[in-house]
């Protein structure tokens, strides 16, 4: 397989413990982790060490209160997580090259606050922000700010492409060279380079400009990871990072095809956006170790936590026998991961335990199991064949899980010239090899 000069794209999933449901149970794990400066510090430096491109925080903005199955409440570490971009900001006082990456949602944020937020957090770590661009589709979120039900799914996503144009508008707000600071002539700024942005639509009314000079990268990245229609026309349009669950090379690549042949109607090259489908290794120094390793997570998830995860899809199977195949059909399908879900459990012929043990490690991912060459060989595979342009790193267990992949799967990756062996540059931008956004490139907001 020739990868024709490519390099792969790596990414961490940091948020919480690991992507194992029960990961804060396991002895080598600290419990309270998530809550800890030092913790998110020593995982973020370590994929540093693996020349990452960046660390993502995903982020949820409520608590869920439901106690489905019975006593299921008070058992996941998940329900508390530390503000992202806080988070982040303190991050980036000890790392130097490393993109950082979290979540903020256009449901509940205007436009001028995201837009200067993730502004200063590139000024500050000098060219490594990002902003996930999510719509946020639970209604225990909508309640934590004025409303009792979450806006409809086309609404949502109306709204967000209007907040992504306005945040896109106002980091244009000033030309590259408008900040002279004279001292002499005592001109700071030229105000002919000022762009206000005078934004008058259907949800946002901005006039700007932002007070903030253009960002060390020209902007932020904009990452985004939905897969319904209106999730990868969004993504078409705006984004440069793709965040993607799939299960299989086929399905991976059919929508690797899909998001990229959208591109052209607005304007962008292909190779403008980065699809990162998420990856989960377990890894051993034989397959058999690796397996064992593998069978021994899955005995450790607390199954009220494993049934938890399919009621959105099922309803409450607390009353079924764990070991019966999964029902043929979903009684709700709130999201596309939901899709991934079932697809997964009736290709493979999943009872409910398998199906539960499946996405409580890995959350519907794709999940290698084996030496650091079988993983390498995955990513390869997915890599050259046009189902990846890079992975989203997801760690079963933090920071051991980090620890083993940068150890073991990245000088696999370098051996085999797939992966970078020094980073291209400082910011984010020139390590994912995206172009800078000039003019012409910058998105224009419709009156």
């Amino acid at each position: 397989m020739s990868a024709g000069g490519r390099r792969i794209k790596l990414g961490l999933s940091m948020r919480g413990l690991g992507y194992h449901a029960s990961a804060w149970r396991h002895p080598d794990v600290p419990g309270d982790g998530a809550m800890s400066f030092d913790f998110y510090r020593n995982v973020t430096q370590i994929a540093e060490r693996g020349l990452f491109d960046m660390v993502f925080l995903a982020d949820y903005v409520g608590v869920h209160r439901r106690d489905k199955p019975k006593g299921l409440l008070g058992r996941s570490d998940s329900m508390v997580s530390l503000e992202p971009l806080t988070l982040l900001s303190a991050l980036a006082a000890v790392t130097h090259n490393i993109g950082l990456v979290c979540t903020t949602s256009t449901t509940f944020q205007e436009p001028y606050h995201i837009a200067r937020m993730f502004a200063s957090l590139d000024h500050i770590s000098g060219g490594r922000a990002a902003w996930n661009v999510v719509t946020s589709f639970q209604n225990e979120e909508a309640r934590n700010f004025g409303s009792d039900r979450i806006l409809e799914k086309e609404l949502r996503y109306e709204r967000a492409r209007e907040a992504v144009q306005v945040v896109s508008g106002l980091w244009e707000s000033w030309d590259d060279d408008a900040f002279v600071r004279d001292k002499e002539s005592g001109v700071y700024f030229d105000p002919q380079k000022m762009r206000p942005l005078d934004h008058d639509g259907k949800y946002f009314k901005v006039g700007g400009p932002l007070n903030l000079p253009r960002t060390p990268q020209g902007r932020p990245i904009i990452v985004q990871a939905g897969a319904s229609e209106e999730g990868q026309e969004l993504a078409a349009e705006t984004a440069d990072v793709v965040y993607a669950a799939h299960g299989s090379l086929a399905s991976a690549q059919a929508y690797y095809s899909s998001v990229k042949s959208r591109m052209a109607k607005f304007g962008r090259d292909e190779d403008d956006v980065k699809i990162m489908p998420g990856l989960l290794a377990v890894i051993g120094e034989t397959e058999a170790e690796a397996q064992a390793k593998y069978k021994v997570m899955q005995e450790a998830i607390d199954p009220i936590v494993g049934l938890s995860m399919l009621t959105g899809l099922y309803g409450d199977l607390s009353d079924i026998d764990v070991d019966a195949p999964v029902p043929e059909n979903p009684v709700n399908v709130t999201m596309s991961r939901g899709n991934v879900m079932h697809e997964l459990a009736v290709q493979r012929g999943y009872t409910i335990r398998q199906l539960y043990q499946s996405i409580a490690i890995g959350n519907a991912h794709n999940v290698v199991i084996g030496t650091p060459k079988m993983v390498a060989d995955t990513m390869e595979e997915w890599f050259v064949e046009r189902g990846a342009d890079g992975f989203n790193i997801l760690p079963a267990m933090s920071p051991s899980s980090v620890e083993e992949f940068v150890e073991h799967v990245v000088p696999e990756l370098q051996r085999r010239g797939l992966f970078r062996t020094a980073y291209e540059g400082p910011t984010m931008r020139e390590n994912l090899g995206l172009p800078w956004p000039t003019v012409s490139q910058r998105t224009q907001v419709a009156e």
